[in-house]
């Protein structure tokens, strides 16, 4: 269904979507966007309890809350409709055209294929919980993640870096990074935060508000290995440091 959805068609949905969300929010006194910030709290705050019955407890009410209060959104209902309408639409397209599909005007094209090797890659997009790299040597894969909330940890002293630039990427809401970088590696880094603190090679910004701080190394332009970071966070603190 998605492939036959052109960009323009998504923007606008996803444009109300913003727009209904942004609505519930000042109009409504919050809506269920409070409740739902509150029960990803008691989610996380019980997934890092896990192991104690009040974790548990704590962690499926906000589940359940979480679920509940999602539903329940402005935005979330329209992204429902508009899915189901585009479903039905997009069912009734594709049965207009098997019937006036004729198997002597079929026309087939032949596109060549170019070999291509999947790779894993070093993280998964993950909403809740702590993500951190092998604590055992691990082969390199440039990073380009997203996540919603927890702790992500990033050691690169159980690799080896190509002789190139090595990028990471991480786009995050609310948790803490941590990226350990050896000596011998040279380092850019542009982060990004609307809340929280960086500690970057010794640079300390003890309050980030909706601020942008972009470091470099002096050989970074002319030494490889280097590592190029570019991190954003919503709420948290970053901390790059030499191992």
């Amino acid at each position: 269904m998605f492939h036959r959805l052109s960009t323009d068609t998504l923007n606008w949905i996803i444009i109300i979507g913003i727009a209904l969300f942004i609505l519930e929010l000042a109009f409504f006194h919050g809506g269920m966007v409070i409740p739902a910030l509150f029960s990803a709290l008691a989610i996380y705050i019980g997934r890092k309890h896990l192991y104690e019955v009040w974790g548990k407890v704590v962690f499926w009410l906000g589940v359940i809350g979480f679920v509940f209060s999602v539903l329940n959104m402005l935005a979330v209902r329209f992204l429902i409709v508009a899915g189901i309408v585009l479903f039905v639409m997009d069912y009734m397209k594709t049965k207009k055209e098997a019937q006036q599909l004729h198997p002597d005007r079929t026309i087939i094209s032949e596109q060549q294929e170019e070999e291509l090797i999947q790779i894993k890659p070093l993280f998964n997009h993950r909403l809740f919980g702590e993500q951190s790299t092998e604590s055992e040597a691990y082969k390199w894969h440039d990073m380009n993640i997203h996540g919603g909330f927890g702790d992500r940890i990033i050691d690169l002293s159980n690799t080896v870096l190509p002789e190139d630039t090595a990028v990471i990427s991480i786009r995050h809401f609310i948790g803490n990074l941590e990226i350990y970088v050896p000596y011998e590696v040279e380092v850019s880094i542009h982060h990004s935060a609307v809340f929280g603190r960086a500690q970057i090679l010794g640079q300390h910004h003890w309050k980030l508000m909706n601020q942008s701080v972009l470091y470099q190394t002096e050989a970074y332009a002319s030494t490889y290995p280097r590592v190029k970071i570019v991190t954003s966070l919503f709420s948290g603190d970053i901390e790059v440091r030499r191992i």
